[in-house]
C-alpha cells in the first residue's frame, strides 16, 4: 500500500514540529508540503493536491475554515486547534477528525488509523459549507480562562489568573505558575491571542508577562526595561515593548 501524501497548514512553528515528527514516524504517511498562513496553504494545497491536510483553524491572513471554503479540491481534513468550541463545526464540514492541542502521539495515531480507512472525504455542498463556516466564526472564543497542563503524570486545569509569565522553549511554551514551570505543546503566539492584552504583555518575541505578577521595572544601560517578577525572575523587554510599558505608566 502506497503512503498517503500529507500537507501541514499551521502557523505555529512548535505545532508544525510536532506534526512533522509524528508524520515522519508513520510509515503510512508522506509529508509533501507545509504552510504557515492560510493564503499560502490555499495556493499550495490546490497545486499539490495532497491526500490529507492537518490544518489549524486559526491562522494569519485566512482561517483554516476559509481555506476549506475556497479549495477547488478538498482532501481529507483533520483540523487541529487548542479550542474545543470548533469540534461540532469541524464534523459539520466533513472533517475526518479533530485534534485538540496539545494532543498525544496515541491520539495522532488514532486519527491516522481513521484516515487510512477512509477512501476520501466527500465535499459538502457550497451552501452547507457557507452556513457552517458562518456558525464557526460566531463561535470564536474571545478569551480562555484555564489551560490543561501536565505535571508528574497528572493533568490538571491551570487558571490563567495563576500564570506569572510564559516563555517559548524549543518545542514547547514554558508557563511559570504556582512556583513551578509547566511545559505545553501550544505556541506562545496562539496562547497570546486568547489572553487578556490588558494583563498579558508581549515583552519580546519569546516572552509574555502577566502585569499582576510584576514586582518592578527599571531601565538598563541600553534603556530597555528589566522586569523583576515576584518570584525573582528578571526578564528584559525589547525596545519596542519598553516604550509601550513606559507609555502605560501614569
Amino acid at each position: 500500500m502506497n503512503a498517503r501524501t500529507v500537507f501541514i497548514a499551521e502557523d505555529e512553528p512548535l505545532a508544525r514540529d510536532v506534526l512533522r515528527d509524528f508524520i515522519y514516524a508513520h510509515a503510512g504517511l508522506r509529508l509533501v508540503g507545509e504552510a504557515a498562513d492560510g493564503a499560502s496553504a490555499l495556493a499550495q494545497i490546490d497545486r499539490i493536491r495532497p491526500d490529507i491536510v492537518f490544518m489549524d483553524i486559526q491562522m494569519p491572513e485566512m482561517t483554516g475554515l476559509d481555506v476549506l471554503r475556497r479549495l477547488t479540491v478538498v482532501p481529507d481534513i483533520v483540523f487541529t486547534t487548542a479550542y474545543d468550541q470548533y469540534a461540532v463545526t469541524a464534523f459539520e464540514l466533513n472533517a475526518v477528525d479533530y485534534l485538540l492541542k496539545p494532543f498525544t502521539r496515541a491520539r495522532f495515531d488514532a486519527a491516522v488509523a481513521r484516515l487510512l480507512e477512509t477512501p476520501g472525504s466527500s465535499v459538502p455542498a457550497p451552501d452547507v459549507i457557507g452556513g457552517a463556516l458562518t456558525l464557526a466564526v460566531d463561535r470564536v472564543p474571545s478569551r480562555i480562562e484555564r489551560i490543561l497542563v501536565r505535571d508528574r503524570g497528572r493533568i490538571f486545569p491551570l487558571s490563567v489568573n495563576e500564570i506569572a509569565y510564559l516563555k517559548a522553549d524549543a518545542k514547547y511554551t514554558a508557563i511559570a505558575a504556582r512556583g513551578h514551570t509547566f511545559l505545553v505543546r501550544i505556541g506562545i503566539s496562539e496562547l497570546e491571542a486568547q489572553l487578556d492584552p490588558g494583563r498579558f504583555i508581549r515583552i519580546h518575541r519569546s516572552a509574555l508577562v502577566n502585569l499582576d505578577f510584576v514586582d518592578s521595572m527599571r531601565a538598563d544601560d541600553q534603556s530597555q526595561l528589566e522586569i523583576t517578577m515576584r518570584d525573582g525572575a528578571v526578564l528584559t523587554a525589547s525596545r519596542e515593548a519598553s516604550k509601550v510599558l513606559r507609555e502605560m505608566a501614569i
